[in-house]
C-alpha cells in the first residue's frame, strides 16, 4: 500500500471515529490494524488524534532573484548549444553567445536578458543542475615498446607559457569492439592556449596518423614546438620521429609514463568534450565516413570549439589547513588565447578576428548538428 493510500484510508477511518459508539470504535481500530498494521495502542492513538492544520507556508530569507521558472526555459537553448558547459565557462561565455542567439533564433526579454548575463558561475550550475546528466568513457591503447627509450618522458624540456606545445591522443570510435578496421580519431590540444585540432583516420596504422598529424599542423595558427603523446605505437615509431627531427628547427617529441592518464590530462579531457560527445561510440567502420568527419571537423566544428567555447586553464595550486586548493584563471576561449599569444604573428591573428566576426555560434550548431546526422545515416551504410 503507498504512502497516498494508507493516509486517505487513515483519514477516512479518523473521522468516522470521533463520532462513532464504543462498540463502533472497537471494530474501526479493529480494521486499522488490519489494514495498516498498526498495534492496538498505536491504532487508538492514530484515530484518536485530530488532524494537525498546517500554518500557511510562510517564505523567509532573502527573496529570490533567479527564478529557475523564468530564466531556465530561455538559458537551456543557449546551454544546450554550448555542448553543456560548466558554470564558469558558460558565464564567459554567455556575453558573446546572447547576442548570438538572438541575432539567428529570437529576442530575449530584456529583464532576463540583464538577469542571464549577471549570474554567477554558481549560479547558472543551481539552475542547470537539474538539466544535467552524467557519462561514462572508455580508452584504448596499443603500447609501442620500439622507440620508448629514445623518447623521453615529458619534464622540464617543455615551455609551458608558449602556444605550439601540443598533446596528442587517438580515440577508436569502435563500439566496443576492436575486431576489424573502423575509424579512429586523432585528438590534439595546444597547452597554453587550449586551441583544439581534431581529425578522423581509417585504422591507426603508422602512415595514416602521420597523415593526419601533417594536416593538422598545416591548421594551426602557431609554429609546432613540441609534440607529447602516450606509449601508443601509432605515435612511437620512426614515420613520425623523422618527422619532427628532420627539419630547419627540429619539434621535441615527449611521451607520458605509461600507464598515467594524467600526464596527458589536457587532451584526455578533450577526448571526451569534443569527440565522446558528439561522435558517441558506435562503431564507424565505413571508410566513407573519415571525409566528411574531417571536412566537418576542420570547417564548422573546430570553429565552434576554438572560436566560441571558453575552456578554463589551471593557474596554480595552493595548499590551505592541510588542503590543496586549485586556482583557476577566467574561461578564455581558445582564439581570445591566441590572440594574447607572443608566438602568433599579427597577420594571423587579423585572419582569424575577420574570420571569426562572419561566423554565428548557433548558425555553426546546426551545421554541426546536420552533418552529424548525415555521418551517422554513411556510418549504418556498409560499403
Amino acid at each position: 500500500m503507498s504512502q497516498t493510500t494508507r493516509k486517505e484510508v487513515l483519514d477516512k477511518l479518523r473521522r468516522r471515529y470521533g463520532n462513532a459508539g464504543w462498540e463502533h470504535k472497537r471494530k474501526l481500530l479493529d480494521q486499522a490494524q488490519e489494514l495498516l498494521g498498526y498495534h492496538r495502542k498505536s491504532a487508538i492513538r492514530a484515530l484518536g488524534t485530530p488532524e494537525v492544520e498546517r500554518a500557511p507556508w510562510v517564505i523567509s530569507g532573502r527573496p529570490v532573484s533567479y527564478e529557475p521558472g523564468v530564466l531556465v526555459p530561455w538559458l537551456r537553448p543557449i546551454w544546450r548549444a554550448t555542448d553543456y558547459a560548466c558554470g564558469r565557462r558558460l558565464v564567459a561565455m554567455l556575453p558573446e553567445w546572447i547576442p548570438a542567439y538572438e541575432e539567428y533564433e529570437r529576442r530575449i526579454p530584456g529583464g532576463v536578458r540583464e538577469k542571464l548575463l549577471g549570474a554567477s558561475a554558481r549560479t547558472l550550475d543551481r539552475l542547470l543542475e537539474p538539466l544535467r546528466s552524467a557519462g561514462a568513457g572508455r580508452a584504448l591503447t596499443r603500447p609501442g615498446t620500439l622507440l620508448r627509450h629514445q623518447i623521453p618522458i615529458r619534464g622540464s624540456v617543455w615551455e609551458e607559457g608558449k602556444a605550439g606545445w601540443l598533446e596528442v591522443d587517438t580515440v577508436a570510435l569502435c563500439g566496443g569492439s576492436v575486431a576489424g578496421e573502423f575509424v579512429w580519431m586523432l585528438d590534439a590540444v595546444d597547452y597554453a592556449t587550449t586551441w583544439v585540432e581534431v581529425r578522423a583516420i581509417w585504422g591507426r596504422g603508422q602512415a595514416a596518423t602521420l597523415v593526419a598529424l601533417r594536416d593538422l599542423e598545416g591548421s594551426l595558427p602557431f609554429a609546432l614546438l613540441g609534440l607529447d603523446s602516450d606509449n601508443g605505437g601509432e605515435f612511437l615509431n620512426y614515420h613520425v620521429l623523422n618527422w619532427l627531427q628532420k627539419r630547419a628547427r627540429p619539434v621535441f617529441m615527449t611521451r607520458s609514463r605509461p600507464w598515467k592518464k594524467d600526464d596527458n590530462a589536457h587532451v584526455e579531457q578533450k577526448n571526451w568534450t569534443h569527440v565522446r560527445q558528439n561522435f558517441g561510440y558506435e562503431r564507424h567502420d565505413n571508410p566513407e565516413v573519415v571525409g566528411p568527419i574531417n571536412r566537418l571537423v576542420k570547417g564548422a566544428y573546430g570553429q565552434l570549439l576554438n572560436y566560441f567555447h571558453a575552456s578554463l586553464k589551471l593557474e596554480r595550486k595552493e595548499r590551505r589547513e592541510g588542503r590543496l586548493k586549485r586556482i583557476y584563471g577566467p574561461a578564455q576561449t581558445p582564439l581570445a588565447r591566441v590572440l594574447a599569444s607572443s608566438e602568433v604573428t599579427p597577420q594571423t591573428k587579423l585572419r582569424l578576428q575577420q574570420e571569426k566576426a562572419r561566423l554565428n555560434p548557433f548558425a555553426l550548431k546546426l551545421e554541426v548538428d546536420r552533418s552529424l546526422k548525415r555521418i551517422a545515416s554513411d556510418r549504418r551504410a556498409r560499403p
